[in-house]
């Protein structure tokens, strides 16, 4: 019986719990929860025998298998190294945290040496596989490879962000085009998508990102694109909600768990 932990307990975080208490993840043992609201990880384990935890090394204690990140970026940087070098890998929906370099180095290290592993599940995109494989024969094939992501999203989710403008409500306009690694650094919270899709082709400092904005469009519309010499593929995928998200997470616990796997 594997165990996981969830830090996070807001609407993502409950879907991963509900799904565990409606017998999705046979297999797994909730064993504990961490929310700098305490009260939030209290209702996220009712009906759950999972010890509450007030603070993040507390949770580290119990040791549990996997720990699945629904937090933000900041939470997961400060607990993510200490979480690997204790032999707990970790599922974070906060990917865009993978864009500091720096960051993405001591957790490598810190994983080869706690024998953990950092899960990057599919969030609100997907492809990963084939879009790492074209990857792979590119640099095996010494061929110039190009990977990026174009969002298309409702001014309303640009808000309190340095993209969003008032006359976004009435025009679609392309607000950012630069490199994901840029685009994280100005929408922390809202393109943890586009560091995945970096992540598993050419980096965040070379693979593209832009972003339109469509006046009252609902959700998130994501076109991930890799392309090389004789090779092209196209993954686009619109959400309504962020739930996929965290069902992302369900999902690719099951994978792991399960005697057919899929990659």
């Amino acid at each position: 019986m594997k165990t996981f932990a969830i830090v996070g307990c807001g609407h993502l975080g409950n879907i991963v719990a509900e799904a565990y208490k409606n017998g999705l993840l046979n297999g797994y043992k909730l064993i504990g929860a961490f929310s700098r609201n305490i009260d939030d990880a209290t209702a996220l384990l009712s009906g759950v025998d999972a010890a509450v935890c007030g603070d993040i090394l507390s949770l580290i204690a119990l040791k549990p298998d996997f720990i699945v990140e629904t937090a933000s970026i900041k939470l997961l940087k400060e607990f993510t190294p200490n979480a690997l070098l204790n032999g707990i890998s970790v599922i974070p929906l906060s990917i865009g945290a993978f864009a500091d370099q720096e960051f993405k180095e001591t957790c490598t290290k810190a994983a080869e040496k706690g024998k953990a592993k950092i899960y990057i599940p599919s969030g609100a995109v997907g492809g990963f596989d084939v879009l790492s494989t074209i990857s792979l024969m590119a640099e095996v094939n010494n061929k110039e490879i190009q990977a990026g992501i174009h969002t298309h999203k409702g001014p309303n989710s640009l808000k309190n962000t340095p993209l969003y403008k008032d006359e976004l409500a009435c025009k679609e306009e392309t607000v950012f085009t630069g490199t994901t690694k840029e685009a994280i650094s100005l929408l922390p919270t809202k393109v943890n998508v586009a560091i995945a899709t970096a992540l598993s082709t050419v980096g965040p400092e070379k693979a593209t990102a832009m972003i339109t904005s469509v006046p009252a469009f609902p959700g998130d519309d994501h076109k991930l694109t890799v392309e090389t010499e004789g090779l092209k593929a196209v993954v686009d995928i619109w959400s309504e909600k962020s739930d996929i998200a965290a069902w992302s997470v369900v999902a690719l616990l099951r994978n792991l768990n399960s005697v057919i796997t899929f990659f």
